[in-house]
């Protein structure tokens, strides 16, 4: 495999990593949220993976990359409580909070971060093995 290649492939896993990190974000942003019922309520959302191969025309495989194929919403049932006093409480005095889980959100969030990591990690090494190749010639 070529190194641009390599580099196609960690680019491509930051961008999905970066896509990650964006869900996380606004799902911790509305953890918080109330609404007046269920379907008015915030859901998390999760971004969904697809790996896209890349066959040479001899039928060898070339390369592989991440895809964003998605966003979908979680089937988290929002929690419902009782607060009567509360300005979005409806007629039976209950308001719905975000379906979102902060600690799942906060581990997936480390995960993303390792990811992300990992994937600069490849594009360094990669970098670093182009620069020991060409410094091959000068000695």
């Amino acid at each position: 495999m070529s190194f641009s290649g390599v580099y196609d492939i960690a680019a491509s896993a930051l961008q999905a990593q970066t896509s990650r990190m964006n869900t996380v974000a606004s799902n911790l942003a509305n953890a918080g949220s109330v609404a007046a019922s269920e379907n008015e309520a915030y859901r998390a959302i999760k971004p969904v993976f697809a790996t896209l191969y890349q066959q040479a025309q001899d039928g060898e495989l070339k390369g592989a990359k991440v895809n964003i194929a998605g966003v979908l919403q979680s089937d988290r049932v929002p929690e419902r409580r009782h607060q009567p006093d509360h300005p979005l409480a409806d007629n039976d005095g209950y308001v719905y909070h975000a379906g979102v889980n902060v600690m799942e959100e906060m581990a997936d969030m480390m995960s993303a971060s390792r990811s992300f990591e990992s994937a600069v990690e490849v594009i360094g090494r990669v970098n670093s093995m182009q620069q020991g190749l060409l410094n091959l010639g000068q000695r």
